[in-house]
């Protein structure tokens, strides 16, 4: 358990810092740890509750302009994606973990970016719902669709907290309909939040000290990371 805490802390120093790849990096250290049906189920509270701290903490800076599409498209893409993770083999989870670990790795170390077009938040945020809720990966389309919306620094930390909090709401009550939420993993999840909460204390602080220039190398560690993880959790 000192392990997941321990990723707990890591998850949310990561995205506070960064604006994304805490959720991923949980995810897989947790699949790694325990198995892919767990690692989402536990996941759901513990990143809920991280995230709606980490909009209080930042949500002076939250565009209703941008988040108002986002999170209307990513509410029912995560309750279908959850829908979807319920009905596979936990094979198909790993692989689908795997997968969006190695996509993102390849865009961390490409430097590929996109540019969305007018009116794709809403189809965007729920692409967004669905990775979230059956492969992890969110931030690998979430983050440049706010970017591209023209969020930088903590307001797009907000945007993506925001939307955040409305995926793991969809995706939680997916798994709750299928019977994976149980009273020993909302626990669980409510004691690794304790965790992700501190985290995004010391990415607060951490925020004053890592360079603009830095983000990049941030985020390719981070992912170098998660696909690691991925490669464990796979071969267990």
């Amino acid at each position: 358990m000192l392990a997941a805490l321990l990723l707990g802390i890591a998850a949310g120093a990561l995205t506070t810092v960064s604006g994304l790849g805490g959720g991923q990096l949980l995810l897989l250290g947790l699949a790694a740890l325990w198995d892919p049906r767990a690692a989402l189920t536990v996941t759901g509270p513990a990143l809920l509750v991280g995230n709606v701290h980490r909009l209080a903490l930042f949500r002076g800076h939250l565009d209703g302009r941008v988040v108002r599409p986002y999170v209307l498209g990513a509410l029912p893409g995560s309750l279908l994606g959850g829908l979807a993770a319920v009905s596979v083999p936990e094979g198909v989870l790993h692989v689908a973990m795997l997968g969006m670990a190695g996509l993102a790795a390849l865009r961390a170390a490409t430097g590929a970016r996109f540019t969305a077009p007018p009116g794709a938040l809403g189809p965007g945020g729920a692409v967004v719902g669905a990775l979230a809720a059956t492969g992890g990966g969110a931030g690998l389309i979430g983050g440049p669709l706010l970017l591209s919306a023209g969020l930088t620094g903590p307001g797009y930390v907000a945007a993506g907290a925001a939307g955040a909090i409305t995926m793991h709401i969809g995706r939680m009550t997916a798994y709750g309909a299928a019977g994976w939420m149980t009273r020993e993993s909302v626990g669980t999840g409510l004691l690794l939040a304790v965790a992700v909460m501190l985290g995004n204390a010391v990415g607060v602080r951490l925020r004053a000290w890592v360079p603009d220039d830095w983000s990049g190398r941030v985020e390719l560690g981070a992912v170098g990371l998660c696909v690691g993880l991925a490669l464990v959790a796979g071969s267990t």
